[in-house]
């Protein structure tokens, strides 16, 4: 099934706001005229005033069922749910004597919520249709005896009902489009947040390019590195002398950590020659990449577990690699003597926590997590690793959230869903 778009979202919780206030006016209008036939002695139709309230009922009951299995809602159908309101409105005034009966402003609700819901189109047309209605209820009515004289102020029967309407369009005007306008208010705020997220992906696009081209570039002078260390390395003059045999196997160790990163930079652009994803298991995947993190970078403690539980088959993602390697990178060059990281199973969610003893986040950072450039290392380019990492995991389903240990340092957990990274499909083929 598709995800719901916001647009949609908001448009079923309006429609949503309009039956409550349809149920609202069934049983306001009940009680209206029980109190009017009966209270007052002023006789009115009750069979097809009731008969009225009796297909308004029912229109929301069939609402209530289709908006409980389709969610999307146009403006169409919120238009065509104020005519149905309208249209009761005009019959109940009809009925009960035309514009001489007080309740006749009870069409300026209507008007307000369709301002408030539709579109300019459909808001001029229910404006011609309430202005309609309005006409056309001086010119056909049932005559309803009821005295008009204002003389007798709130003794009055219809000052009465003048106030009763007046109290009635300002309680429910000020609550549903206090309501309606919150719910616009949220959808506005998804979009804005929806708009801010296509940006970072396009960022995150540009980005890749310029890492794919870059590594295109790498690659030929660091082959030309690895064959001029290699010849170094058996000449007399480096041979002879152990420090320089050892700084060159170094610069040779350095370079094929490049090629290694270059080829990842390739693989995870898709334009690396190889076979099909290699399967593996969380617990197999993270011990490789913690054997390899250990062996190249200068950590003097990491502090690796696992809680995960049975295991599972998933993809080896160099994608996925790198980016807990920017997490660990990050914490790495806060904490330079401690690091921690830590798996645990939540459902069928993977759980990473990485954890340093640095100085931790300030909190502008923390309300700011994942935004780019948003960096505590004070240097050009700072805060894309965090960045990078908050959109792969965006991507993959999952999330990333941060704090400040109470015992000092900060700690980052990763949750991805091991859906996203299962290897279901591969296996599938392969059996």
């Amino acid at each position: 099934m598709q995800p719901q778009t916001e647009a949609d979202a908001t448009g079923l919780k309006n429609m949503q706001q309009l039956i409550q206030l349809r149920w609202i006016a069934v049983v306001g209008q009940v009680a209206t005229i029980g109190v009017v036939h009966f209270g007052f002695g002023i006789r009115l139709p009750l069979g097809p005033m009731l008969g009225a309230l009796g297909f308004l009922a029912i229109f929301n009951l069939v609402s209530l069922w289709r908006w409980d299995r389709h969610e999307d809602v146009t403006d169409l159908e919120l238009f065509v749910a104020l005519l149905a309101d309208v249209g009761t409105l005009t019959v109940q005034l009809y009925l009960s004597g035309g514009v001489t009966n007080p309740f006749i402003f009870l069409f300026l609700l209507q008007v307000c919520l369709g301002a408030v819901l539709l579109g300019p189109v459909y808001t001029r047309t229910l404006i011609g249709v309430t202005v309609a209605c309005f006409v056309g209820l001086i010119l056909f009515h049932r005559p309803l005896e009821i005295p008009t004289e204002n003389g007798r102020g709130l003794a009055s029967p219809y000052i009465q009902g003048l106030l009763l309407c007046f109290a009635l369009d300002a309680a429910l005007l000020a609550i549903f489009v206090a309501r309606i306008n919150r719910n616009l208010r949220a959808r506005d705020a998804r979009l804005a947040d929806l708009r801010q997220r296509a940006a970072e992906e396009e960022h995150i696009v540009r980005m890749g390019l310029l890492a794919s081209g870059a590594a295109h570039e790498l690659g030929t002078p660091l082959a030309t590195l690895a064959v001029i260390l290699g010849d170094w390395q058996h000449m007399q003059p480096f041979a002879a002398e152990p420090e320089l045999r050892q700084e060159i196997e170094e610069m040779q160790a350095q370079v094929a950590r490049c090629k290694t990163i270059v080829t990842g930079i390739l693989l995870s652009a898709g334009e690396a020659r190889g076979e099909a994803p290699a399967q593996t298991t969380v617990i197999a995947f993270l011990d490789e990449l913690v054997a390899e993190w250990r062996a190249t970078r200068p950590i003097e403690a990491l502090a690796y577990s696992t809680a995960f539980g049975d295991d599972v088959a998933i993809v080896s993602d160099p994608a996925l690699k790198q980016t807990i390697y920017n997490v660990l990178d990050n914490a790495l060059e806060a904490s330079p003597r401690w690091v921690g990281l830590e798996a645990t199973r939540d459902g069928d969610w993977l759980s990473l926590t990485v954890s340093d003893a640095g100085p931790g986040f300030a909190p502008e950072m923390l309300a700011q997590l994942g935004k780019p450039y948003q960096s505590s290392k004070g240097r050009p380019g700072g805060g894309l690793g965090l960045f990078l990492v908050v959109n792969v995991a965006r991507t993959l389903g999952g999330s990333v959230s941060a704090h400040n240990r109470p015992e000092g340092g900060a700690a980052v957990t990763l949750r991805l869903p091991l859906a996203a990274i299962t290897l279901e499909e591969v296996t599938s083929h392969g059996s």
